[in-house]
């Protein structure tokens, strides 16, 4: 299960509504024998960008900088990324001692740099940088995946797409893995096998001796379910096309609709030297109906789109964006306001289910995140 908390939903500037571009995911297993104690705390996330004020914004959430496992930068603009030394500052006095994972273009490196000598910031944890040219970079062997292991049987899986933006942007895919042993109690009942130290061994997994020589298999006697959960978070981005081989089996799309088709059509028409290589709704909303994706999460909306729903309003509103999108787009939709939360459940496999899943992923609107 992931937890997504919009912390900016804000295209290039503030507005009094909306900060700039930040998205928390917080990595939760409904499976783990403390997750109900569990404090809310102490779940591992990551940070996809983070545009000035994300800081602040965090601020309002129970989320923690401590339990902040990587941070993803999309591009090097600025409303996706001049948070991030601040983020980083604040971690540092807060007693972050973990190493943290940094995947970002180069030039995300070199603005650290830039600003660490001459404000004499100093971090007592390890950043581990992964500059996104070289995890894409064929010449390096890269295949564009980061891999972290939150446990024995929770994989995260980080994949990269390259987008069409100004400058070089790039889509996350989080893939998160959960695997479940389930012991089927009643068969070692039934086999004359009582309870003891070999049923917890046959759990993990290893394959046992009892005490009159029988040997026993793991496999004949644990269930493996794995729960898959999948999103695809898009930095800035004039051709939804590009994310095509990415939403294979994907639970959720975030993309960015930063104007209606109307506007981003005037804005053409009026510089035609200028293309800002941004999406309309409508163009997010095709592309998601012709690839029979079910769940879309719209984001990164202009300054000029006021935050009330009214698509009979003069006023360029969210309602209007909505009617853009809706008009070429019948699955589930959803418009991001800062701090709104969504809970994605993605699909279980079932242990000797040859037909794949019985379970299909879903997206649930969970209200706001803030705290106070």
């Amino acid at each position: 299960m992931l937890k997504l908390t919009f912390l900016g939903t804000s295209a290039g500037v503030p507005t009094k509504q909306r900060n700039v571009t930040a998205l928390a995911i917080e990595c939760l297993n409904p499976y783990s024998s403390s997750a109900s104690q569990q404090p809310k705390k102490s779940r591992p996330w990551l940070l996809i960008d983070c545009g000035e004020g994300t800081q602040q914004q965090l601020l309002h959430t129970k989320l923690s900088l401590h339990q902040l496992t990587a941070i993803c930068i999309t591009h090097v603009h600025g409303d996706h990324c001049y948070g991030l030394p601040g983020l980083l500052a604040s971690a540092a006095m807060s007693g972050r001692r973990d190493p943290l994972t940094l995947i970002a273009p180069k030039a995300i490196a070199t603005l650290l740099e830039a600003i660490t000598a001459p404000t004499e910031l100093y971090l007592p944890f390890a950043i581990n940088f992964m500059a996104i040219e070289e995890l894409l970079s064929k010449d390096s062997g890269g295949n564009g995946q980061v891999s972290i292991s939150l446990d024995s049987q929770h994989q995260l899986d980080i994949d990269i797409t390259p987008l069409s933006h100004r400058v070089a942007s790039h889509g996350f895919g989080i893939t998160q893995t959960i695997s479940q042993r389930t012991l089927n109690a009643d068969k070692l009942t039934a086999d004359g096998i009582p309870a003891s130290a070999l049923w917890g061994k046959l759990q993990q997994g290893t394959d046992v001796m009892t005490e009159d020589g029988r040997e026993l298999r793991s496999a004949d006697y644990v269930n493996n379910d794995v729960k898959r959960t999948r999103v695809v978070v898009a930095g800035d981005n004039d051709t939804p096309a590009c994310l095509t081989s990415a939403l294979v089996d994907t639970d959720l799309l975030v993309h960015e609709a930063t104007y209606t088709h109307e506007v981003l059509s005037k804005i053409k028409a009026k510089n035609p030297d200028f293309d800002p290589m941004h999406s309309s709704a409508q163009l997010v909303g095709k592309f998601a109906q012709d690839i029979g994706l079910k769940n879309l999460i719209l984001t990164h909306f202009s300054a000029r789109y006021q935050s009330f729903d009214n698509p009979d309003s003069s006023t360029a509103n969210m309602g209007h964006i909505r009617l853009d999108a809706q008009s070429v787009y019948q699955g589930n939709l959803w418009l991001a306001a800062d701090f709104d939360q969504y809970m994605v459940d993605g699909a279980v496999d079932l242990a000797g289910n040859q037909e794949g899943s019985q379970e299909e992923g879903r997206v649930q609107y969970l209200g706001s995140a803030r705290s106070d």
